[in-house]
């Protein structure tokens, strides 16, 4: 008898990370969208765009799970995208493992909460662009908050539960908007801007921009570090917690430096340094 999770066959055990991902997305509301987008983008870059869907094994997984979890605060946040996907990919038969029960989230208990308070009371160092930055994305997700209740309101309205993706999704992103707007007016009450002084031996720290050439691909990336709070790779912001930016803290131009991923390793030429 053959078993309804088998996958090999032509169509679904060839389907790469990125196709998957794309359709997912694309079966999201436009909300729900934005705020997954961006972690899904992560997790496809990690394993590469290229990657089988059905080649995923549960080491793999869990080595990304602690991936996430080294880059510090919110890595529950950015992990429950990603679990959302895989079960997407299980329930769809496009994969024959739960992966996603491999996603674990961090558990926070009341010794950790108190060792944890005065590592949080401690001044954030912020560029001034990325103080503004989270002031002008604060102000922007308050604003958002009736749209988001309005969301719920309106997929609640179809009784049928069981099967409520839409509710389910907007639940989601409003439980998300809300944690993102404590975790802002957290960070900006805490929030020192940082002093750009002359660095003399122009090593590379907080708030530089670097510009470095993927060796492989011949490729030249520009990244501004700054404190995972800021962090964006979309335009240009690199958390230093990140794999690559714990690679360039400390170093000079024309370094090489080695970043360790599924694919491989990725070396990096330091090309540029713009103090900050």
């Amino acid at each position: 008898m053959t078993n309804s999770r088998d996958i090999n066959n032509s169509e679904t055990s060839k389907i790469t990370l990125r196709e998957a991902s794309t359709t997912y997305l694309g079966n999201l509301p436009q909300e729900a969208k934005l705020a997954t987008q961006q972690e899904l983008n992560r997790f496809v870059r990690w394993f590469g765009e290229k990657r089988l869907l059905s080649e995923l094994t549960v080491p793999q997984i869990s080595d990304y799970v602690d991936q996430i979890n080294s880059l510090g605060k919110d890595s529950n946040e950015k992990l429950e995208p990603v679990k959302a996907f895989l079960n997407y990919a299980y329930k769809n038969a496009l994969i024959s493992v739960k992966l996603a029960t491999h996603i674990k989230f961090k558990k926070t208990s009341a010794k950790v909460e108190k060792s944890s308070k005065s590592k949080s009371e401690a001044a954030i160092a912020l560029t001034a662009q990325g103080y503004a930055d989270l002031e002008a994305e604060l102000i922007s997700l308050r604003n958002e908050r009736p749209h988001a209740t309005e969301e719920i309101r309106k997929a609640a309205a179809d009784k049928d539960f069981r099967e409520n993706a839409p509710l389910e999704a907007a639940r989601e992103y409003h439980g998300r908007l809300e944690g993102r707007i404590k975790e802002l007016e957290e960070s900006l009450k805490k929030a020192t801007i940082m002093d750009n002084k002359h660095n003399a031996d122009h090593k590379i720290k907080l708030g530089d921009t670097v510009v470095i050439r993927d060796i492989t691909r011949n490729e030249q990336i520009s990244y501004k570090l700054v404190d995972a709070r800021e962090a964006n790779p979309s335009k240009g912001k690199l958390s230093i917690a990140s794999p690559i930016g714990k690679a360039l803290i400390g170093k000079i131009g024309g370094e090489t430096i080695e970043v360790v991923a599924p694919a491989g390793i990725i070396p990096y030429k330091i090309e540029d340094i713009k103090q900050g």
